[in-house]
C-alpha cells in the first residue's frame, strides 16, 4: 500500500509543480561580459550593461521571453550603461555617450526609445541611477557649471534640479523612492568629507551621519523612503554595509566571516532585505543578503546547489520589491566569463517569503483558499487559483528554511 506521503506527491505532479529557487546567467550581447544592475518590482526585467559583438558596453534590457535586448546609444555613441528600471519594468535609465565624446543621462521607454535628459546649465555631463514609478522622476549626478558633480532629481515636464550638497562642493544621487518624493545618495560636508544623505522636498538634504568614522554614502531606498542602504566607515576606518530607519539611525550589516569590509547597494520594497557584497576570510568578495533575523548570508553558500564548480556570486546589485529575485554579477564557469546574473531565492510553498515554510504560510493558503486571479502570493503553483494543489505544496515543504 502506497505511503502518505507518495500519495501527495503523485497529486502534486498531477496538479502542478513550483519552480523554486533558480540560478540564471544572462549572457552577453555577443561580447566578452556583462552585469545586471537592476530589477523591475516583480523581478521580470532585468537591465545593466553588456559588452557587445563592437567590443564596447551597450546598456541592455532582458526578459524571459525576450532575453537580452540592446537598447542602443545617443546621437551615433558607442557606449551605454542602464542603472535603473521603473518598478513596472517599462522605463529604463542610465548614461550613453554620443558620437561628439559627450555623457548624458538617458530615459529609455518601451516603444519610443532613448530621451537625452540633457545636462545642469552650463555642464556637460550628466547620468542617472533610479527611477520612480511610470519613470516621472529620475535621480542621478551632472556636472554644473562651475565644473561640480551635483546631485538632480529630473521630472517630467520640468527637467532637472540640482539638489545642493552637504556644504560641501560635490553631491551624487543614487536612489529614488517609489513616488519619487525621497532621493538618497552622498554630498560633501562643509570639511569636504562625502556623507550619505536623505532628501525630500520639505526638508531638503539630510546627513545621514556614520558608523563612528568619516565618510558614508546611500545607494538604495525603500519603496516610502523610510529605511536606507548604503556603506559607511566606522570607527576604525573600514566600510560597513548599513541600513538607516529615521528610528535605529545607522545600524552596522557587518562582514561575513574572517571579512574585513562590505557594501550595500540594494533594498526589498518594504526595506526588510539588504543586498550587496562583502569580503570573506580571503579577502574575496562575496554577493551577501541581509535579514533581521538571519543577518549576513554569503549567496555562495546559501545557493551552492546551483553554482557549478567555480561559479561564483561576486556581487548583488539589486533585489525585486518582495526580496524574492536578486541581481548583480558573477563569474560564469561554464562559460568562463563575468556576467550578469538573475537569482531566485524562492522556496516553494514560502507564500509570505520570509525564507521559512511554516503555519503562516499554511494560514495564508487556507484564508486565500478559492480565490482566482494573476499574481496570488498563496498560488504556490501559479496556476491562478488558490486551491487544494497549492495546500500540498505548502505541506510537502513544510519546515524548509526555517
Amino acid at each position: 500500500m502506497r505511503t502518505l506521503y507518495s500519495l501527495l506527491v503523485s497529486l502534486i505532479l498531477l496538479m502542478g509543480g513550483s519552480e523554486g529557487q533558480q540560478l540564471i546567467w544572462l549572457g552577453t550581447l555577443g561580447g566578452s561580459e556583462s552585469a545586471a544592475c537592476s530589477i523591475s518590482a516583480d523581478g521580470s526585467v532585468v537591465v545593466g550593461l553588456a559588452v557587445a559583438a563592437d567590443g564596447y558596453y551597450h546598456a541592455f534590457r532582458w526578459t524571459a521571453a525576450g532575453g537580452m535586448q540592446d537598447l542602443g546609444t545617443l546621437h551615433g555613441g558607442n557606449y551605454s550603461e542602464a542603472l535603473g528600471v521603473s518598478p513596472e519594468g517599462t522605463v529604463v535609465v542610465g548614461m550613453s555617450n554620443t558620437a561628439e565624446g559627450a555623457s548624458h543621462a538617458f530615459r529609455w521607454v518601451e516603444g519610443v526609445g532613448m530621451q537625452d535628459l540633457g545636462t545642469l546649465l552650463g555642464g556637460e555631463y550628466s547620468k542617472a541611477h533610479s527611477v520612480s514609478q511610470e519613470g516621472m522622476v529620475i535621480a542621478g549626478v551632472a556636472i554644473n557649471a562651475s565644473g561640480f558633480y551635483r546631485a538632480f532629481r529630473w521630472v517630467v515636464n520640468r527637467g532637472m534640479q540640482d539638489l545642493g550638497t552637504l556644504g560641501g562642493e560635490w553631491s551624487e544621487a543614487y536612489g529614488v523612492s517609489t513616488d519619487g518624493s525621497v532621493i538618497v545618495g552622498r554630498a560633501q560636508d562643509s570639511q569636504s568629507r562625502w556623507r550619505a544623505f536623505r532628501w525630500t522636498a520639505e526638508r531638503d538634504m539630510q546627513d545621514l551621519g556614520t558608523l563612528g568614522g568619516e565618510w558614508s554614502e546611500a545607494r538604495g531606498v525603500s519603496a516610502d523612503g523610510s529605511v536606507i542602504a548604503g556603506r559607511a566607515q566606522d570607527n576604525e576606518g573600514r566600510w560597513r554595509a548599513f541600513r538607516w530607519t529615521a528610528t535605529t539611525n545607522m545600524q552596522n550589516l557587518e562582514v561575513l566571516p574572517g571579512g574585513y569590509e562590505s557594501e550595500a547597494f540594494g533594498i526589498s520594497a518594504d526595506g526588510r532585505v539588504v543586498v550587496g557584497r562583502s569580503e570573506d576570510r580571503n579577502y574575496c568578495w562575496r554577493a551577501f543578503r541581509w535579514r533581521a533575523d538571519k543577518g549576513i548570508e554569503d549567496l555562495n553558500t546559501l545557493f551552492a546547489q546551483l553554482l557549478t564548480d567555480g561559479s561564483r556570486l561576486d556581487v548583488a546589485y539589486a533585489t525585486s520589491a518582495d526580496g524574492r529575485y536578486i541581481v548583480g554579477k558573477g563569474f560564469n564557469a561554464a562559460t568562463g566569463r563575468t556576467e550578469g546574473y538573475l537569482l531566485d531565492t524562492s522556496i516553494t510553498g514560502d507564500v509570505d517569503s520570509d525564507g521559512c515554510v511554516d503555519d503562516a504560510d499554511l494560514l495564508a493558503v487556507l484564508f486565500n483558499f478559492g480565490q482566482t486571479g494573476f499574481n496570488l502570493p498563496a498560488d504556490v503553483n501559479g496556476d491562478r487559483i488558490v486551491d487544494d494543489a497549492d495546500l500540498l505544496l505548502v505541506l510537502l515543504n513544510f519546515g524548509n528554511g526555517c
